[in-house]
């Protein structure tokens, strides 16, 4: 799983994801970013604050996943346990998921959330280079008979440190 983009993506990020089952994005896609990451497997992603109205046009705000048993929840802006923003409250409510994951703060964090049956919360931090995050990251994981295993942060590399092939440097 993979958020806030904004536009960026390089080899090491596709490199990451390719072999992934699907690859799930928490919005802050940026333009380029979903043909990318389709080209290497399939893909979901729901829209974030900085995507174009052609990209929420393509992707929703919530997406809700049942796999294998395993109920997620995936949107951009979520809040943190537990204190959740009004909309992401009323989807808790009625999808009850075991996970919720989404994007945003640009901080990878992986927390229970007590209050709500032990769901699980998950931020995959931010994998471009737009941002106040220091270490660009994306989250792998299995889903193994309704539970998740094998959660892993792949930290990508530090955002300032980014040249492109003509050796301009990224911050």
């Amino acid at each position: 799983m993979i958020s806030d983009t904004h536009g960026f993506l390089d080899e090491k990020v596709l490199t990451s994801l390719r072999g992934c089952d699907e690859i799930w994005h928490a919005g802050d896609l940026g333009p380029g970013v979903a043909e990318k990451l389709s080209a290497i497997g399939n893909f979901r992603a729901v829209y974030g604050n900085i995507d174009d109205l052609d990209t929420r046009n393509l992707f929703p705000e919530f997406l809700e996943i049942n796999e294998d048993g395993l109920r997620i929840l995936i949107t951009h802006i979520a809040g943190k346990p537990p204190k959740y923003n009004t909309s992401v409250r009323s989807k808790i409510k009625s999808f009850e998921p075991h996970v919720l994951i989404c994007g945003h703060s640009h901080m990878a964090c992986v927390i229970k959330d007590p209050n709500k049956n032990n769901m699980i919360f998950i931020n995959p931090g931010a994998a471009g280079i737009h941002g106040f995050h220091q270490m660009r990251t994306l989250m792998t994981f299995q889903i193994r008979n309704g539970k998740i295993s094998d959660l892993a942060l792949v930290e990508i590399g530090k955002r300032g440190a980014i040249k492109d092939s003509a050796g301009v440097e990224y911050i």
